[in-house]
């Protein structure tokens, strides 16, 4: 039995993917720029197979760049979420991980973390909402 994630197809494929710019591929994951970002950086860890393993295999990928980018100081912090259900935000019927790189000073009062979103940033459907 395939533990699927998502209802769907069992792979992604070109033709499903609504994301343009990729950073990064391998086996089981493919890494993308977000379209519509929230910060400089904001990634999407994208696994080709609707299974809680290959899930798993993109969320430790991203747990290790987004370390790494800590590490070397390009990022101060980062927010890892994934959307599930429309209710949550999910645009996208396909299981991805989104990493949100962090600064210092990017809100005014980080304490909260995922709970706040970045004020402005998290409906980029909104008339209010910016790119930059």
């Amino acid at each position: 039995m395939i533990d699927k994630i998502f209802d769907g197809p069992d792979h992604i494929s070109e033709a499903n993917v609504p994301w343009d710019t990729i950073v990064r591929d391998d086996f089981h994951v493919t890494v993308y720029l977000d379209k519509y970002p929230c910060t400089a950086g904001h990634l999407l860890f994208v696994p080709k197979y609707n299974t809680l393993g290959v899930l798993n295999d993109a969320f430790r990928d991203a747990m290790e760049h987004s370390k790494t980018m800590v590490e070397l100081k390009q990022w101060d912090g980062f927010n890892l979420g994934i959307n599930y259900g429309e209710s949550a935000g999910q645009t996208v019927n396909w299981p991805h991980i989104h990493i949100i790189p962090r600064r210092q000073g990017d809100v005014e009062d980080p304490v909260g973390g995922v709970r706040n979103t970045i004020p402005g940033k998290g409906n980029y459907r909104s008339p209010n909402y910016r790119a930059d």
